[in-house]
């Protein structure tokens, strides 16, 4: 799942572009999260300081090898050992942990992706009922220094939609301000008394 718009600028840039210690705040991740899961690890930009304030571990995946390599390389410089890395679509080959066995899954700057609905779908079927499903993505406004184009960028509202056609989340907040240039939404797993949807259901 190579997303639309994907490259990466150079590190030092990109992690001005968060103030992530705030948006960790705002999202409620802290030491009452055990194990976690992510989707694009990226530069670790996120993965190190969430590693840091959760009891368990955090799997990330990421489709890139040379983004999987750099988290493991910073993760291990750091002393951390609560951190998995892994090279994988998610879409195809899953997150690498077992259903309903996290207590959070991220979703970071990812939405805009060609199937929105299917990976908030996933997302969700890796977190116990009542864990969280965690999304933040660039402001829908066209002077945010970077993101994707107007055109595949999803406002708020988009997401809510999204994550009600699973079947499998509610909002759990009021859509936040992350400053300077994103904003994020708190789901929360819910339990479904009919079939749970599958990935098949979003192909």
């Amino acid at each position: 799942m190579k997303l639309r718009e994907s490259g990466m600028p150079e590190e030092a840039y990109w992690e001005t572009l968060f103030d992530v210690e705030t948006i960790l705040d705002r999202l409620g991740i802290d030491g009452l999260l055990k194990d976690v899961v992510e989707l694009g690890c990226g530069y670790g930009t996120f993965t190190l300081p969430v590693a840091r304030r959760i009891q368990g571990a955090i799997t990330t995946t990421d489709i890139d090898l040379e983004m999987v390599a750099r988290t493991a390389q910073r993760a291990t410089a750091a002393g951390l050992k609560n951190v998995a890395c892994r090279v994988a679509d998610v879409l195809t080959e899953g997150f690498g942990v077992r259903s309903e066995s996290q207590d959070g899954c991220l979703l970071f700057n990812i939405l805009h992706g060609e199937e929105p609905v299917r990976l908030l779908a996933e997302g969700a079927k890796t977190v116990r009922p009542g864990g969280a499903v965690l999304v933040i993505h660039w402001r829908y406004d066209p002077t945010t220094p970077r993101g994707p184009s107007m055109d595949i960028r999803p406002e708020p509202e988009d997401i809510l939609g999204w994550a009600q056609e699973t079947g499998l989340l509610r909002a759990s907040s009021e859509i936040l301000d992350l400053p300077p240039w994103h904003y994020g939404i708190r789901f929360v797993r819910i339990s479904t008394p009919h079939r749970e949807a599958s990935a098949s259901d979003y192909a």
